[in-house]
């Protein structure tokens, strides 16, 4: 399975470290792959330091790729980790 969407980086300093950090470890015990795409670059999102070259600021729009048999679950926590900005509101 495949799933994508667009999001946007709600929290005030974008993706940063502790945002970076937080998505590699929701994303550990899953199994599918997750890409995150901005500015027409693509990441691994298990990466730290992929999250952090992209850049992302306040309001960056961010498609979220997840391929595989975990690909809901996957989708489900990246979205509420972004509607929560992280853990920084």
């Amino acid at each position: 399975m495949i799933l994508v969407k667009k999001i946007k980086v709600k929290n005030a300093l974008g993706l940063h470290t502790r945002p970076a950090a937080t998505i590699v470890k929701l994303l550990q015990p899953l199994k599918s792959s997750v890409s995150f795409t901005y500015k027409e670059e693509t990441i691994n999102a298990r990466s730290i330091m992929s999250i952090l070259m992209l850049a992302a600021k306040k309001n960056a729009q961010i498609t979220i790729t997840i391929e595989g048999v975990d690909a809901e679950l996957a989708m489900r926590r990246l979205i509420a980790a972004f509607e929560e900005e992280f853990g920084e509101k």
